[in-house]
């Protein structure tokens, strides 16, 4: 059955896994012996837009693909983690990459890199590059994966670099004050190259004006030097070229405004009309980011049962997403004084569990949290533990095995349900969604 579908890049992508005994081992130096083995592919690139931050990475990024899209432009994409499969993390030409060439160029890397130790992060990162040097675009849009001054992409000189808002997170790779976190951020800054950058804590943007500073890098501050803000059902963006009045962004969330913002001032630097750039707001996509399910495999059979259910899927997980969840909770969702809010919640044993329950219950709209395992990683917090910091909290919650045993206890017609606090969770909840016949796709 095409359900059972395997492609045969997972057997080449777990040969890779191989390669090093650490997931993350933060460094530059086996990334920069591999591309000198590819031949220097990450010199070959068309014009990169280089981005880190915290949170609303790949939104910002999702959004000025669209913008460049929208103003004739062939666009590379990178970006991490993945939600169903490999293929999504490098686009060509705005094409998710196709089996056969994924299969080719983490062979090559392979064979380049023969035995030698190299992190799965790393090795992918030279296969995107290795695709990109070899597939014509006017741009690459490259997002970080972890940090940013010695994550594998850091390893170009890109027309421009931005970053977006900076929180705690990962405290075990970057430090643990917000300061050190945008230290790390920082690095991707380059001598003389622009950076955007969006509104910042006090001691971040100190921290980051201070690098671009050190290296006669322009920066264009949100807040400062632009400002992007919602009024009257549309976005306003001022920057010192003047006033754009656009619609509002396609993406769910008061803090998409300001990764819209982000996005139209990188937009500005590459002189893209305001017209595709409205465009480009209103098409943008990005899965499990408020992403509204209406369609798909569960999505139909649940809503036979319950027809009228808002269904939304995040994928955050630190303390700055539960802000950002408990603020559209307590809108709860498009019909705000109709719904109950039901929340479907699984989180990795590492991630900020107390402070996103903590805001979940603030914001006085949950009716009830289901707490389900992380299936796709070996690090979920066991779903008792969760739903008792629930309980503490004066949330009612219980523990269930799986998403789908959450769903059958969920009898409101009317309810919101939101799936949140992972993007495995997210992942595995995407690939039960798709209809068979999607399955075999890449």
């Amino acid at each position: 059955m095409m359900s059972d579908f395997r492609p045969a890049s997972d057997d080449v992508l777990n040969q890779l896994l191989a390669l090093h005994p650490k997931k993350i081992d933060l460094s530059l130096g086996r990334m920069m012996r591999l591309l000198a083995a590819l031949d220097q592919p990450h010199e070959k690139l068309p014009p990169v837009v280089h981005v880190a931050g915290t949170n609303g990475k790949g939104s910002t990024l999702a959004m000025l693909r669209a913008m460049l899209e929208a103003a004739g432009q062939r666009v590379h994409c990178y970006s991490s983690p993945h939600l169903v499969r490999f293929h999504e993390r490098i686009t060509l030409a705005g094409t998710m990459i196709g089996e056969a060439a994924l299969v080719d160029i983490l062979e090559r890397c392979k064979a380049a890199n023969g035995s030698a130790p190299i992190t799965f992060f790393e090795i992918t990162t030279a296969a995107a590059f290795l695709a990109f040097a070899e597939h014509e675009a006017d741009y690459v849009l490259l997002e970080t994966g972890l940090g940013g001054r010695l994550d594998a992409t850091n390893i170009t000189t890109p027309r421009l670099t931005a970053i977006t808002p900076v929180s705690i997170d990962h405290q075990e790779f970057l430090g643990d004050s917000l300061a050190a976190i945008a230290g790390e951020k920082a690095g991707i800054i380059k001598p003389g190259v622009p950076l955007v950058c969006a509104p910042q804590a006090p001691d971040a943007a100190q921290v980051i004006a201070a690098e671009a500073e050190r290296l006669s890098a322009p920066v264009f501050l949100g807040g400062q030097d632009w400002m992007a803000y919602a009024e009257r059902g549309g976005l306003v963006f001022q920057d010192g070229a003047g006033v754009l009045d656009l619609p509002l962004p396609s993406l769910t969330g008061k803090h998409q405004i300001t990764n819209a913002g982000t996005a139209i001032a990188l937009a500005r630097h590459l002189d893209l009309s305001g017209a595709a750039i409205a465009e480009g707001l209103a098409k943008a996509v990005w899965p499990a980011r408020l992403q509204k399910l209406s369609s798909g495999k569960w999505v139909s059979q649940l809503k036979q049962r319950l027809p009228n259910v808002e269904i939304r899927l995040d994928g955050g997980h630190n303390e700055a997403a539960a802000e950002m969840l408990a603020d559209f909770i307590a809108g709860a969702g498009e019909r705000s004084s109709e719904r109950d809010v039901h929340v479907i919640l699984g989180m990795l044993a590492n991630k900020a569990h107390q402070a996103f329950i903590d805001h979940l219950a603030a914001c006085g709209r949950v009716a009830h949290l289901y707490a389900v395992p992380v299936e796709d990683s070996d690090a979920g917090l066991p779903p008792t533990e969760l739903a008792n910091m629930a309980r503490a909290t004066g949330l009612a919650a219980s523990a269930h095995d799986g998403f789908q045993a959450a769903l059958d206890m969920i009898d409101d017609p009317d309810a919101l349900i939101l799936i949140a606090g992972s993007l495995y969770l997210a992942g595995q909840l995407l690939r039960a969604n798709e209809d068979d016949e999607n399955r075999a796709s890449p």
